[in-house]
């Protein structure tokens, strides 16, 4: 798996976590190994300008998807997953900052990114959250592949609650 990870923010982050998240999420999703993706932190005016363009909304928002080569998970009678360029995650730590502070399970920054990470992975894989069944098994994959992540990793504590509207 090829991941470049570019912190333009000015903003100190745990870029092997995310690069090591995006990974994991990737695997899990069974996307081929030598697909790319590119994961682009940003800060908040320059994800206004993004949200703006691509959106027509205000102010910065916390993470957007930029997909390329439209992949999708294998289905079940698939033995190999096509190759190709996902696109571009790009996330916001000012935004993670806030939203980590005033989730239910108050975590870091960082904690909170990795969960973006994933949201975004999930959304370049077609994934949504539009109407409350796309939003639920969007939202239940990201907290089962964050959750196993982190037990993997042996990280404790409650793992952050989707915060990602």
């Amino acid at each position: 798996m090829s991941i470049d990870v570019n912190n333009e923010s000015g903003t100190e982050v745990d870029e092997q976590a995310i690069l090591d998240i995006a990974r994991y999420a990737l695997a899990r999703m069974r996307i081929h190994p030598l697909s790319e993706l590119s994961v682009i932190v940003v800060d908040a005016d320059a994800m206004e300008q993004l949200h703006i363009q691509w959106m027509d909304l205000p102010g910065p928002t916390d993470v957007m998807s930029f997909p390329m080569d439209e992949l999708r998970p294998p289905g079940k009678d698939d033995e190999e997953p096509p190759q190709g360029l996902l696109g571009d995650i790009v996330l916001c730590p000012e935004v993670a900052t806030k939203q980590g502070a005033e989730a239910p399970t108050r975590h870091s920054m960082d904690e909170e990114l990795q969960l973006l990470t994933v949201h975004g992975v999930l959304h370049l894989l077609g994934y949504d959250h539009e109407e409350p069944d796309e939003k639920a098994e969007m939202f239940g994959l990201q907290t089962a592949i964050v959750d196993d992540w982190r037990a993997e990793k042996g990280l404790t504590g409650p793992s952050p609650a989707p915060t990602v509207s």
